[in-house]
């Protein structure tokens, strides 16, 4: 059996790759190429070009490799351009999800992962957070990837599929092994940011907020490392495929930090201060957000092995070096 990995070519989902093949997995990767990049995908991995919401390609490619699971992180996530462009992000986010699931139905895969989001939280009231939260999304991003869980839930009562949606924190760090990281250009994930700026990529980066009900004034998230988040995919599909039912489980550390500490940590690391500059707020930012993971703990076993911060921040720059010297 096979499993369809959407998205396998950008960040999260080239570490997906990696860690189904290191386990004698067999992957067949759908992306087409907007954010990704195809030398990101390993060549034990066939790569389809291709749009996710084209069902006649999707439809021929699991018929093709018998696929029995889709993990699916193909999609928008930039928080303030979901506010800008909201119709965009119900578009690629929503409407194209919603043909993905329509073709698993169709074609008869039974288990499906999907990549969702603690912004479906928005501000929560009780921090660390559990999946039993009232869903309060303060942005279209976490409106669509909302409504994506809502379609899976309704789509598994009546067709015999069987999900888990994972809602993840802030996603950093790379591949202990240096074979994929993060690479999109212009991303907004704080420690790619500082990383950039570390590496002379950016003059300058920017802490956006510094008047927030926090102890420092800067937004608070839980950070977790891109190959932890790897592998509880990877328990979660073993989990399904033994006839786990369906569930909604949260990703992250239970540990918040601040854009300020971050900072602090990756200043730290390097041994010497970058130019950091205060702007105003972005749109769609929740104040803080952190995970309780007790049910991904529970439910398949899921044990972090690489949290902490600093560990993170060495591995994103690690990687930001080796992505310098490939683009040279």
């Amino acid at each position: 059996m096979t499993t369809l990995i959407t998205g396998g070519a950008g960040y999260i989902g080239s570490h997906m790759v990696w860690r189904m093949l290191d386990a004698g997995e067999d992957v067949v990767v759908v992306d087409r190429l907007s954010t990704g990049f195809d030398w990101a995908v390993p060549a034990e991995a066939e790569l389809v070009v291709g749009d996710i919401a084209d069902q006649e390609l999707i439809e021929a490619t699991i018929k093709r490799r018998n696929v029995d699971a889709i993990i699916h992180f193909a999609g928008s996530i930039i928080v303030p351009e979901s506010v800008s462009d909201p119709l965009g992000y119900y578009l690629n986010n929503t409407v194209k999800s919603r043909a993905l699931i329509e073709s698993a139905v169709r074609t008869g895969v039974e288990h499906f992962i999907f990549s969702s989001t603690a912004a479906v939280y928005g501000s929560p009231e009780q921090v660390p957070v559990t999946e039993d939260e009232t869903t309060k999304p303060e942005s279209p991003y976490g409106t669509s990837k909302l409504m994506t869980e809502l379609m899976l839930r309704d789509a598994a009562a009546a067709h015999p599929l069987r999900y888990t949606a994972l809602r993840y924190f802030n996603v950093a760090g790379a591949d202990p092994k240096g074979r994929t990281g993060q690479s999109t250009k212009g991303a907004t994930h704080l420690i790619k940011v500082a990383s950039e700026t570390v590496t002379g990529k950016r003059n300058y980066m920017e802490v956006f907020g510094t008047d927030y009900p926090t102890p420092d004034g800067t937004c608070i998230r839980d950070y977790i490392h891109v190959s932890d988040l790897a592998d509880a995919h990877y328990l979660a599909l073993k989990r399904l495929r033994v006839g786990g039912d369906s569930i909604v489980a949260n990703c992250g550390y239970g540990r918040g930090y601040s854009v300020l500490e971050v900072i602090d940590a990756v200043k730290k690391v390097v041994g010497h201060d970058f130019d950091v500059r205060v702007s105003g707020r972005r749109a769609g930012d929740a104040v803080s957000i952190v995970a309780n993971s007790d049910r991904a703990q529970r439910e398949f076993g899921w044990t972090p092995a690489l949290d902490d911060l600093e560990t993170i921040v060495s591995h994103a720059l690690a990687w930001e070096e080796a992505l310098a010297k490939r683009n040279s």
